[in-house]
Protein backbone atom coordinates (compact mmCIF):
# COMPACT_ATOMS: atom_id res chain seq x y z
CA UNK A 1 0.00 0.00 0.00
CA UNK A 2 1.27 3.49 -0.88
CA UNK A 3 2.64 5.76 1.86
CA UNK A 4 1.53 8.86 -0.07
CA UNK A 5 -1.17 11.07 1.49
CA UNK A 6 -4.65 10.46 0.09
CA UNK A 7 -6.60 12.99 -1.96
CA UNK A 8 -10.39 12.88 -1.92
CA UNK A 9 -11.93 13.99 -5.21
CA UNK A 10 -15.47 15.35 -5.46
CA UNK A 11 -17.02 16.13 -8.82
CA UNK A 12 -19.79 18.71 -8.37
CA UNK A 13 -20.80 18.91 -12.03
CA UNK A 14 -22.48 22.09 -13.29
CA UNK A 15 -23.27 24.21 -10.24
CA UNK A 16 -23.80 27.82 -9.26
CA UNK A 17 -20.70 29.58 -8.00
CA UNK A 18 -22.32 30.45 -4.67
CA UNK A 19 -23.03 26.78 -3.96
CA UNK A 20 -19.47 25.74 -4.84
CA UNK A 21 -18.19 28.56 -2.63
CA UNK A 22 -20.33 27.29 0.28
CA UNK A 23 -18.99 23.75 -0.19
CA UNK A 24 -15.42 25.07 -0.30
CA UNK A 25 -15.92 26.88 3.01
CA UNK A 26 -17.43 23.77 4.58
CA UNK A 27 -14.59 21.49 3.47
CA UNK A 28 -12.01 24.15 4.41
CA UNK A 29 -13.25 24.27 8.00
CA UNK A 30 -13.32 20.46 8.16
CA UNK A 31 -9.76 20.24 6.84
CA UNK A 32 -8.49 22.85 9.30
CA UNK A 33 -10.14 20.90 12.14
CA UNK A 34 -8.65 17.63 10.90
CA UNK A 35 -12.09 16.19 10.14
CA UNK A 36 -11.50 15.80 6.39
CA UNK A 37 -8.68 14.68 4.10
CA UNK A 38 -7.07 16.86 1.48
CA UNK A 39 -9.82 17.36 -1.10
CA UNK A 40 -10.08 18.40 -4.73
CA UNK A 41 -13.43 19.84 -5.86
CA UNK A 42 -14.11 19.78 -9.61
CA UNK A 43 -16.93 21.67 -11.28
CA UNK A 44 -18.24 23.80 -14.11
CA UNK A 45 -20.05 27.03 -13.30
CA UNK A 46 -23.02 28.92 -14.62
CA UNK A 47 -21.80 32.28 -16.01
CA UNK A 48 -20.35 34.58 -13.34
CA UNK A 49 -17.52 37.07 -12.94
CA UNK A 50 -15.67 36.80 -9.64
CA UNK A 51 -13.81 39.78 -8.21
CA UNK A 52 -10.58 38.98 -6.38
CA UNK A 53 -9.10 41.15 -3.67
CA UNK A 54 -6.92 43.13 -6.11
CA UNK A 55 -9.72 44.16 -8.50
CA UNK A 56 -9.47 47.97 -8.90
CA UNK A 57 -12.79 49.87 -8.78
CA UNK A 58 -12.25 51.24 -12.28
CA UNK A 59 -11.93 47.71 -13.71
CA UNK A 60 -15.20 46.32 -12.39
CA UNK A 61 -17.24 44.65 -15.15
CA UNK A 62 -19.83 46.52 -17.17
CA UNK A 63 -21.39 43.38 -18.69
CA UNK A 64 -24.72 41.84 -17.68
CA UNK A 65 -23.01 38.74 -16.23
CA UNK A 66 -23.56 38.41 -12.44
CA UNK A 67 -20.60 39.28 -10.21
CA UNK A 68 -19.43 38.15 -6.79
CA UNK A 69 -16.63 39.40 -4.57
CA UNK A 70 -14.41 36.60 -3.27
CA UNK A 71 -11.46 36.09 -0.93
CA UNK A 72 -8.90 34.88 -3.45
CA UNK A 73 -5.99 36.93 -4.68
CA UNK A 74 -5.89 38.44 -8.14
CA UNK A 75 -8.41 40.52 -10.04
CA UNK A 76 -11.65 39.82 -11.91
CA UNK A 77 -12.15 36.69 -13.98
CA UNK A 78 -14.98 34.86 -15.71
CA UNK A 79 -16.35 31.39 -14.98
CA UNK A 80 -18.86 29.65 -17.20
CA UNK A 81 -19.84 26.60 -19.24
CA UNK A 82 -17.01 24.87 -21.05
CA UNK A 83 -14.47 25.76 -18.37
CA UNK A 84 -12.91 23.13 -16.08
CA UNK A 85 -12.61 24.53 -12.54
CA UNK A 86 -10.61 22.88 -9.76
CA UNK A 87 -10.53 23.88 -6.10
CA UNK A 88 -7.77 22.13 -4.10
CA UNK A 89 -8.47 22.28 -0.37
CA UNK A 90 -5.20 20.91 0.94
CA UNK A 91 -3.08 21.42 4.04
CA UNK A 92 0.34 22.54 2.89
CA UNK A 93 3.07 20.63 4.75
CA UNK A 94 5.87 22.55 6.41
CA UNK A 95 8.22 22.19 3.44
CA UNK A 96 5.62 23.59 0.97
CA UNK A 97 4.43 26.63 2.94
CA UNK A 98 5.39 29.09 0.24
CA UNK A 99 2.54 30.68 -1.71
CA UNK A 100 4.74 31.47 -4.70
CA UNK A 101 5.73 27.82 -4.91
CA UNK A 102 2.09 26.77 -4.53
CA UNK A 103 1.06 28.99 -7.45
CA UNK A 104 3.90 27.61 -9.59
CA UNK A 105 2.82 24.07 -8.65
CA UNK A 106 -0.75 24.78 -9.79
CA UNK A 107 0.63 26.18 -13.03
CA UNK A 108 2.59 22.95 -13.46
CA UNK A 109 -0.63 20.95 -13.05
CA UNK A 110 -2.20 22.92 -15.90
CA UNK A 111 0.92 22.65 -18.07
CA UNK A 112 0.83 18.88 -17.55
CA UNK A 113 -2.84 18.69 -18.55
CA UNK A 114 -2.22 20.73 -21.70
CA UNK A 115 0.71 18.50 -22.60
CA UNK A 116 -1.64 15.51 -22.73
CA UNK A 117 -3.19 17.18 -25.80
CA UNK A 118 0.17 18.29 -27.24
CA UNK A 119 -0.57 21.89 -26.30
CA UNK A 120 2.56 23.66 -25.07
CA UNK A 121 1.69 25.67 -21.97
CA UNK A 122 4.09 28.16 -20.45
CA UNK A 123 4.42 30.65 -17.63
CA UNK A 124 4.51 34.41 -18.22
CA UNK A 125 7.09 36.18 -16.08
CA UNK A 126 5.51 38.46 -13.49
CA UNK A 127 1.99 37.05 -14.02
CA UNK A 128 0.03 34.13 -12.57
CA UNK A 129 -1.66 31.58 -14.83
CA UNK A 130 -0.76 29.53 -17.89
CA UNK A 131 -0.27 30.77 -21.44
CA UNK A 132 -0.14 29.25 -24.90
CA UNK A 133 1.98 31.44 -27.10
CA UNK A 134 0.85 35.00 -26.40
CA UNK A 135 -2.61 33.93 -25.18
CA UNK A 136 -3.79 33.05 -21.68
CA UNK A 137 -5.56 29.70 -21.34
CA UNK A 138 -5.87 29.22 -17.56
CA UNK A 139 -6.39 31.55 -14.61
CA UNK A 140 -5.28 30.87 -11.05
CA UNK A 141 -6.32 32.64 -7.87
CA UNK A 142 -5.99 31.22 -4.37
CA UNK A 143 -6.62 31.91 -0.71
CA UNK A 144 -5.03 30.25 2.32
CA UNK A 145 -6.31 29.97 5.88
CA UNK A 146 -4.02 28.44 8.50
CA UNK A 147 -1.99 27.01 5.62
CA UNK A 148 -4.99 25.21 4.14
CA UNK A 149 -5.64 26.29 0.55
CA UNK A 150 -8.91 27.05 -1.20
CA UNK A 151 -10.09 28.64 -4.45
CA UNK A 152 -7.87 27.42 -7.29
CA UNK A 153 -7.66 27.23 -11.08
CA UNK A 154 -9.85 27.49 -14.17
CA UNK A 155 -8.92 26.06 -17.58
CA UNK A 156 -10.72 27.31 -20.67
CA UNK A 157 -11.68 24.16 -22.59
CA UNK A 158 -14.69 25.10 -24.77
CA UNK A 159 -15.37 28.43 -23.04
CA UNK A 160 -17.20 31.14 -24.99
CA UNK A 161 -14.41 33.73 -25.07
CA UNK A 162 -16.88 36.52 -25.82
CA UNK A 163 -17.82 36.30 -22.13
CA UNK A 164 -14.51 37.98 -21.26
CA UNK A 165 -15.56 41.14 -23.10
CA UNK A 166 -16.72 44.09 -21.00
CA UNK A 167 -14.01 43.82 -18.32
CA UNK A 168 -10.28 43.26 -17.93
CA UNK A 169 -9.73 39.58 -17.02
CA UNK A 170 -6.92 39.50 -14.46
CA UNK A 171 -6.17 43.10 -15.51
CA UNK A 172 -5.51 42.08 -19.11
CA UNK A 173 -7.18 42.74 -22.45
CA UNK A 174 -10.06 40.34 -23.20
CA UNK A 175 -8.38 39.58 -26.53
CA UNK A 176 -5.57 37.76 -24.72
CA UNK A 177 -7.80 34.85 -23.64
CA UNK A 178 -7.80 31.52 -25.47
CA UNK A 179 -9.17 27.99 -24.97
CA UNK A 180 -8.02 24.43 -25.50
CA UNK A 181 -10.52 23.87 -28.33
CA UNK A 182 -8.64 26.48 -30.38
CA UNK A 183 -5.39 24.49 -30.12
CA UNK A 184 -6.42 20.82 -30.19
CA UNK A 185 -9.24 18.50 -31.21
CA UNK A 186 -11.09 18.37 -27.87
CA UNK A 187 -13.85 15.92 -26.92
CA UNK A 188 -17.15 17.49 -25.84
CA UNK A 189 -17.49 18.67 -22.26
CA UNK A 190 -14.83 18.98 -19.58
CA UNK A 191 -14.82 15.48 -18.05
CA UNK A 192 -11.57 14.31 -19.64
CA UNK A 193 -9.80 17.50 -18.59
CA UNK A 194 -11.07 17.01 -15.02
CA UNK A 195 -9.68 13.45 -14.95
CA UNK A 196 -6.31 14.74 -16.14
CA UNK A 197 -6.33 17.50 -13.51
CA UNK A 198 -6.65 14.75 -10.90
CA UNK A 199 -3.76 12.83 -12.47
CA UNK A 200 -1.43 15.83 -12.50
CA UNK A 201 -2.47 17.07 -9.04
CA UNK A 202 -1.39 13.68 -7.71
CA UNK A 203 1.90 13.81 -9.63
CA UNK A 204 2.83 17.40 -8.72
CA UNK A 205 1.75 17.30 -5.07
CA UNK A 206 2.58 13.67 -4.30
CA UNK A 207 -0.93 12.37 -3.59
CA UNK A 208 -2.55 9.00 -4.02
CA UNK A 209 -6.28 8.33 -4.43
CA UNK A 210 -8.32 6.33 -1.91
CA UNK A 211 -9.35 2.86 -3.03
CA UNK A 212 -12.74 2.75 -4.73
CA UNK A 213 -15.68 1.57 -2.62
CA UNK A 214 -16.80 -2.02 -3.12
CA UNK A 215 -19.23 -2.47 -5.98
CA UNK A 216 -22.85 -2.94 -5.02
CA UNK A 217 -24.76 -5.84 -6.50
CA UNK A 218 -26.51 -4.46 -9.60
CA UNK A 219 -30.26 -4.52 -9.81
CA UNK A 220 -31.30 -6.97 -12.56
CA UNK A 221 -31.64 -5.14 -15.83
CA UNK A 222 -29.78 -2.03 -14.60
CA UNK A 223 -26.18 -0.90 -14.44
CA UNK A 224 -24.65 -0.10 -11.05
CA UNK A 225 -24.25 3.60 -10.27
CA UNK A 226 -20.47 4.01 -10.28
CA UNK A 227 -18.72 7.21 -9.15
CA UNK A 228 -16.43 8.96 -11.60
CA UNK A 229 -13.73 9.23 -8.92
CA UNK A 230 -13.25 7.37 -5.64
CA UNK A 231 -13.67 9.22 -2.39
Amino acid sequence: MSDLPLLDVRRLGRCDYAEAHRIQQEVLEQRIAGDARDTLLLCEHAPIITLGRKTPPEERPTSDVPTMEVERGGEATYHGPGQAVAYPIIALPDDRRDLHRYLRDLEQVVIGVLGEFEIEGRREEGLTGVWVGDKKIASIGVAVRRWVTWHGLAINVHTDLAAFEGFSPCGLSPSVMTRMADHADMPPGTTLVEVLVVKHMCEVFGFDLPPPPPLAEPTPGRFPNLPLFPG
